[in-house]
């Protein structure tokens, strides 16, 4: 499933994706979702079950503005290093 379905059908919630394509940046491109919640401490409880799998957690959601702008900062530093 592609990244823009998975924010659509979970929207506002955590996912916990084995992916099969990730961007340069790392995102997540496609993958399938293992496990998905709207609290975050119950889908890093299905991280045990996916030992050896290419795994990310994301949230399919909008972050606050502020929140936002600072990973967006945060991430141009990291990647332009």
């Amino acid at each position: 499933m592609k990244w823009e379905e998975i924010r659509q059908r979970y929207a506002g919630q955590w996912v916990l994706i084995e992916y099969q394509q990730l961007d340069e940046r790392l995102n997540v491109v496609e993958g399938e979702v293992v496990a998905h919640s709207p609290e975050k401490e119950e889908v890093y409880k299905h991280l045990l079950q996916t030992q050896g799998k290419n795994i990310a957690v994301e949230y399919a959601g909008d972050f606050p503005q502020d929140l936002a702008a600072m990973f967006d900062a945060l991430a141009d530093i990291l990647w332009n290093e």
